[in-house]
């Protein structure tokens, strides 16, 4: 266990029993000097294994994947990933700040995502279905040892930008045990192979600080000359075996080891990738096997 995590784990103890625990001034010290150790870049940065680039606004900074991995796993305690492709951190909620939230960068490259279906989306018979698999999925969670899950709703309704080929969207996580819900925001970038995910996860009562802030992010992700949704040739590309329904309705809080930045939340936050993956089969097998006539819907 690194200082960070043993650090976390004992204000879990002192947490639960009522205690009030402080950091001692080596600890605090050891924490800013990694903090203080990172990378940060603004401007254009390139995001080469999406075949993606970021443009950087002032009021964000952004880590590259060595710091970004350093963060999530030695700072907040994740498990490894090497999906992490960077991090995009508010300059007004920068890391170790009471309200700190950052943006985790991945690709997925499953293929080109037809949005032919669109504006046939039902959102609110699709969060049905979402709650009704997350609900399902709780005895497997349970019989695994990991607390039970309820989606509580959406935090921001979907909407897809047809123009600019990105869908965003947010939810409200109700885990057991944990008294504040938590907000998992998601945007994705459709691209030529596949798409980025933007994946922000925080306390639901900093939705509007979240809420504002991804709005700003939204437009910074692009696609490089060639691997734009545009640049997608039937012929020879892959085609995903999902539209965008399914991108909605898998992205509950994939990547929701981001729990463990809470400090309190550590142990729980290490639990949390398999707890999510639990939520996500439970979706897909009910959202998969539901018919409407001869047709799957998605």
């Amino acid at each position: 266990m690194n200082f960070f995590s043993r650090t976390a784990a004992v204000a879990l103890l002192c947490f639960s029993s009522g205690l009030v625990y402080a950091q001692d001034a080596d600890q605090e010290a050891k924490a800013q000097a990694f903090l203080d150790s990172l990378q940060y870049k603004t401007g254009s940065v390139s995001v080469a294994e999406a075949k993606a680039h970021l443009d950087i606004k002032p009021g964000f900074r952004y880590l590259e994947k060595q710091d970004a991995r350093k963060v999530l796993e030695d700072y907040w305690g994740n498990p490894p990933d090497e999906s992490t492709l960077g991090l995009i951190v508010p300059d007004d909620a920068p890391l170790g700040s009471d309200h700190s939230w950052a943006v985790l960068v991945t690709f997925s490259d499953e293929g080109y995502v037809s949005d032919e279906d669109a504006h046939k989306i039902d959102y609110a018979d699709l969060l049905k279905d979402m709650k009704e698999g997350t609900h399902d999925s709780n005895a497997d969670r349970k019989s695994a040892g990991y607390p039970s899950m309820e989606l509580v709703g959406w935090a921001e309704q979907p909407h897809y930008d047809g123009d600019g080929k990105r869908l965003y969207w947010a939810k409200e996580l109700a885990v057991e045990n944990i008294k504040v819900n938590t907000l998992n925001y998601d945007i994705r970038v459709l691209g030529r192979e596949g798409y980025l995910s933007l994946n922000a996860v925080a306390d639901m009562r900093d939705l509007a600080r979240v809420n504002d802030g991804m709005k700003k992010i939204l437009p910074m992700a692009q696609f490089d000359t060639g691997s734009t949704y545009a640049d997608y040739n039937p012929s020879t590309d892959k085609l995903a075996a999902y539209g965008l329904a399914a991108l909605v309705g898998g992205g509950i809080a994939a990547k929701a080891g981001l729990f463990a930045k809470l400090g309190v939340l550590l142990l729980a936050g290490k639990k949390f990738i398999v707890l999510i993956f639990l939520a996500i089969g439970g979706f897909f097998k009910k959202i998969f096997g539901k018919k409407d006539g001869n047709k799957t819907v998605q």
